[in-house]
């Protein structure tokens, strides 16, 4: 039997990247999203689309549901969905701050919380939790996003010595910069928000330079992730983590060794 695998966030990016791989794989994908165009483009590449909204957890429960119903089974969870929203923390609402953690945790949490029942009766399972390298060390205006990613990081540990003994293996993916649409909407959210404050000249500088790194060809493809995520997936032994992608290893190295308010000039520079 192939294993049945749900992916979220799938409709673009990262998570459609993963849940096309592991469908060529001979998988049985389930790719979850929001979009019901996007979902249906997954249908030409051998993905059965479900909807998926991490702010509703109708959803999440209705797509648990339906899988088990026609499969009895779910080897593994791939957490793909979440967004950056940058801003001073200021001027950012707690309206704003509360969705980023229903999307980026809670969301997730929900959804690990009605899998593993079923994984621990199969007594195996994989959990993948895609979180950033800025689970590891924060940027420039990016406190709330970095909050969501460095309790991601907190609740995957926890996790993965609690399942251990039901046989579930638990994973983290740390990218570093990869050429989606993330970085875009990041430094969009930071413009629209520091508009007419005191942070709008430095934040208006940040978001330039984030566009025009994620506008450029420096960055790296998705798929490098997806493949780390395969991997995850496939190993006997998988990680605890996998950091990788563009700057990744080098930018965690540095946070780890240098001073930290040498880091946080070096963070200020570059935005």
């Amino acid at each position: 039997m192939a294993k049945v695998i749900l992916v979220t966030g799938a409709t673009d990016g990262i998570g459609r990247q993963a849940a096309i791989m592991l469908a060529k794989q001979g998988y049985t994908v389930y790719g979850g999203g929001r979009n019901p165009q996007k979902l249906e483009t997954l249908k030409d590449e051998k993905i059965i689309p479900i909807k998926l909204d991490l702010t509703q957890n109708t959803t999440l429960i209705d797509a648990v549901q339906m899988i088990l119903s026609k499969e009895n089974r779910i080897d593994a969870l791939v957490n793909c969905a979440g967004y950056g929203s940058y801003g001073a923390i200021e001027n950012v609402t707690m309206k704003e701050a509360r969705r980023q953690f229903d999307v980026n945790l809670f969301g997730l949490a929900e959804l690990v919380k009605l899998i593993l029942p079923q994984m621990r009766k199969q007594h195996s399972g994989r959990i993948i939790n895609v979180s950033s390298m800025g689970g590891r060390l924060t940027t420039y205006f990016g406190a709330w996003y970095h909050a969501t990613k460095y309790a991601l990081e907190a609740f995957s540990d926890a996790l993965r010595m609690e399942t251990h003994q039901f046989g579930i293996d638990v994973s983290i993916i740390e990218p570093g910069g990869i050429k989606t649409n993330w970085g875009i909407i990041a430094a969009d959210h930071l413009q629209e928000s520091s508009r007419g404050t005191v942070y709008e000249q430095e934040a208006d500088r940040t978001a330039k330079m984030m566009k025009a790194e994620y506008n450029s060809n420096m960055l790296s493809n998705p798929k490098i992730i997806a493949k780390a995520i395969s991997k995850a997936v496939n190993s006997g032994h998988p990680k605890a983590r996998y950091l990788i992608g563009f700057g990744a290893k080098p930018l965690v190295l540095m946070h780890s060794i240098m001073p930290t308010k040498v880091f946080d000039w070096l963070m200020r520079k570059i935005g």
